[in-house]
This record gives structure tokens, C-alpha cells and sequence, in this order.
């Protein structure tokens, strides 16, 4: 990664990734913005991947919303307690997460990528991703309905 400007509260920051990690939603995500590269403090911004036929596990963002651009690809996001209402986004599409809404996005393409701009209200969004076992999931105690 790239940081061209030094962080500061009147100076502009570029950041330039170099390359991808793993989310803890189990997908590749380019660091964009963030408090540890640019000296955000109330907001992140960074582009994700769901590969082809792949999904992210099921989670939740404590805390923070999230605004998502839709950039290629269509996606199936499920969400709610156990995971039982769907909504379905293609490329150009927004699509706004609550906080601490459990979800988990689906590529609906087996050939490819899907791709997304993602921006949060917290400037170190992975340390409060949570992944959310749905109701009635092993070692839950509350059943779902079928």
C-alpha cells in the first residue's frame, strides 16, 4: 500500500492499495481509507471482492452503518436475525446496512467477481465485525422458522 501526504487535520491523504487482506467476513478487501492509513476517525472506505459462486460468512458491524456501491457483479445479500429476508443488488445499485443488522452477501455469478465500494461510520470497521450464527445454528439455543 501506498500513503502519499501525512495524516493530519489540514493536510490531504492518498492511499493507494497495493494489494488485498482477508476480512474477517472471510473476503478479499482492498484497504482504502481507514484510521490506521489515513487518520480518519469516523469513517472507512474500501473496495471488497466476492469471487465467483463465493459469499462472505454471516455478520454484523457493530456500531456502524455501511453504504455500499455495487460496482460489478449481482449479489444476494441475506439478512435479519436468522438470516430469512433476501434482497437482490446488481452493478449500480446502493444499498445502506443498518447497524448491527446480521447479513451475509452471495455472488450470484459462478464466473464472476462480484465487486463494491464500501464506506462504514467507524474508521477501524474490522475490529467490530462480529460473525453471527443465526438462531437455531449449532450451539445456538433458539430455533429459526423454515
Amino acid at each position: 500500500m501506498q500513503v502519499i501526504g501525512t495524516p493530519g487535520p489540514d493536510s490531504i491523504v492518498t492511499v493507494r492499495p497495493a494489494s488485498s487482506i482477508t476480512s474477517r467476513q472471510g473476503l478479499l478487501q482492498f484497504v482504502g481509507i481507514s484510521g490506521a492509513n489515513s487518520g480518519a476517525r469516523g469513517l472507512s472506505m474500501n473496495r471488497v471482492v466476492i469471487p465467483p459462486g463465493g459469499r462472505a460468512a454471516p455478520h454484523r458491524h457493530v456500531g456502524s452503518e455501511s453504504a455500499i456501491y455495487l460496482l460489478a457483479g449481482t449479489v444476494k445479500t441475506f439478512y435479519g436475525t436468522c438470516l430469512e429476508k433476501t434482497v437482490i443488488n446488481r452493478a449500480g445499485d446502493f444499498l445502506f446496512i443498518p447497524a448491527d443488522v446480521p447479513h451475509m452477501p452471495v455472488n450470484l455469478s459462478s464466473r464472476e467477481p462480484a465487486i463494491a465500494l464500501v464506506a462504514r461510520n467507524d474508521a477501524n470497521e474490522q475490529e467490530n465485525v462480529i460473525p453471527h450464527a443465526a438462531p437455531g445454528a449449532a450451539g445456538t439455543a433458539t430455533a429459526c422458522p423454515r
